[in-house]
């Protein structure tokens, strides 16, 4: 993880969701394209602590990371995805469109495809253009 010692994280706080299992339709193999598979999403979101402290314990004053799956699952639902890194490239847009978000990392894993091994996937860590 050489992202994290990165200066424009310096001042950063990251949010985090793990391990989110959803099932989607993805793959272009016949057995993928015959029905939805398990597919876990890991994201990391780097956000200013000036945009993620909160004064006064309220929910505003803060990123809420409620979105990232409610967008997630809109998003997985919302057609068939031939590739992971298709559906990964979808959700560091909708991620990064939040102004709070300094830099993504967004990971996909297939964990049922191969049975001598955990899983396969794809990752990706962006920052936003304008920092």
């Amino acid at each position: 993880m050489s992202y994290l010692l990165d200066p424009r994280l310096a001042d950063c706080q990251r949010i985090f969701l793990t391990d989110y299992a959803i099932d989607v339709s993805i793959g272009f193999h016949a057995a993928e394209l015959a029905a939805p598979q398990r597919l876990l999403i890991n994201v990391d979101l780097f956000v200013p602590r000036s945009h993620s402290t909160p004064l006064n314990d309220h929910r505003d004053e803060i990123l809420d990371y409620d979105f990232v799956r409610i967008e997630l699952a809109r998003l997985a639902s919302s057609r068939h995805f031939n590739l992971q890194e298709t559906l990964i490239e979808g959700i560091v847009a909708i991620c990064l469109a939040q102004s709070a978000v300094r830099a993504v990392r967004v990971s996909t894993e297939k964990p049922d495809v191969y049975p001598d091994c955990r899983s396969v996937g794809i990752e990706v860590f962006r920052f936003r253009d304008t920092v």
